[in-house]
């Protein structure tokens, strides 16, 4: 048996160049690495850990839980937030460095669930921090929170055109 050459590259082949636009590259590069916060309140908890099993494979988006928010740049807020929480909810949204995103995931995140009434729960936590994509269920399944994923690399494939532009 005799070893086989590979021909030559062609003239063509030595000088194709890709080329695309600054932003399209930074917003790709973007969502394909989101860093979510290991950040939850109450029993959505077990749904978004579940979400990251290997059944549902987040990791092929590209994210990957980071215990710190220095780390970070995707806060999802998982359950219900009290008023004592509001201020640690807030402060570890401050903490994460630009630009940053957040996830209301749950009925509780997203409006004060089934204690709206109640004195200690704060009634969205967009009455916080600004949120971005909401995930409603009581709890919302895995496939919920994919979905918003997916939703938020949507996003923020949208927002590359400011990049590097003053508001």
């Amino acid at each position: 048996m005799g070893l086989t050459q590979t021909p030559a590259p062609t003239e063509l082949e030595k000088s194709t160049v890709l080329l695309a636009p600054l932003d399209w590259l930074v917003g790709w590069a973007r969502k394909n690495s989101l860093w979510p916060l290991t950040y939850a309140t109450a029993c959505c908890a077990f749904e978004m850990m579940q979400a990251w099993m290997p059944r549902y494979d987040f990791d092929r988006h590209g994210c990957f839980f980071r215990p710190t928010p220095r780390q970070c740049d995707v806060m999802i807020v998982a359950g219900t937030v009290t008023k004592k929480m509001a201020e640690p909810t807030r402060l570890l949204y401050e903490q994460i460095p630009n630009p940053k995103w957040v996830i209301a995931m749950g009925a509780c995140a997203c409006s004060g669930g089934p204690f709206i009434d109640s004195y200690s729960v704060v009634k969205g936590v967009d009455k916080i921090i600004p949120v971005d994509v909401y995930v409603p269920g009581c709890p919302p399944r895995p496939e919920a929170l994919q979905f918003a994923i997916l939703e938020l690399e949507k996003k923020i494939m949208k927002e590359r055109a400011n990049l590097g532009r003053q508001p």
